[in-house]
Order: C-alpha cells, then structure tokens, then sequence
C-alpha cells in the first residue's frame, strides 16, 4: 500500500494509504499541479501548468500546455505510465485537465480529470 495524498489519516486514526491505482492518479496531481521551484530539494519537480492558466487562450497556447503536461508527466511518471492524451480546459480561475494513459505494470487505460481553482 502506498501513503495517500494529500497526507490525512484514516477513521483508524492511521496514516491513510491507497492502493496502486490511486496512488499513480496521486502521482499525476502532485506533477500538474506543483511549480517548478516549489520543491527545495527537487527543484526542476513539476510541470509549472499553473502558470499559464492567465495567458489569453489561443490555439497555440493549449497545444504548449498540452506539450508541457505531457512532457512532464513523461519525464516523472514515464515509468509507470504512457500518456495517451492530454485536454486542458480554463475557465475564469479554474482550470481542467483530463488525462488518459496507460498503466504499464497491468497495461489498463485510465481517464481521469483534475481540477484546481487558481
């Protein structure tokens, strides 16, 4: 079993803990969602989505976002998972992103959707 995120505890009154799956979708909120910099001993950790959630939306915009997602989902998740697509929605201070990807330890797909209010 892995720590969940973020870190709580359970009715136990125990560190909470997940299982694989939620674990690798953990992983994938942890990589959107911090900056680079955030992190004192990792600082080039994270994919730095947020900041672009106030630029003027463009074509060109969302594929860079869609390639900066994906490449750091590639860069520190490419173990576990294979990226199949990326969809990036904003909208006034929230922002949306969809993932799909391969699990490569079982080879299931996954969607899943995120959302943070920035």
């Amino acid at each position: 079993m892995n720590i969940d995120f973020p870190f709580h505890f359970d009715g136990r009154g125990r560190t909470a803990d997940t299982d694989d799956d939620d674990h690798i979708r953990d992983l994938i909120e942890q990589v959107l969602f911090t900056s680079p910099g955030e992190r004192v001993n990792r600082p080039d950790f994270g994919c730095g989505l947020k900041q672009l959630v106030f630029a003027p939306n463009s074509d060109e915009l969302a594929a860079a976002t869609q390639f900066l997602v994906q490449g750091g989902l590639q860069q520190w998740l490419g173990n576990l998972i294979q990226v199949e697509g990326v969809e990036v929605e904003s909208q006034d201070s929230t922002l949306r992103v969809t993932i799909t990807y391969l699990v490569r330890r079982n080879q299931q797909r996954q969607t899943a959707q995120f959302s943070r209010e920035i």
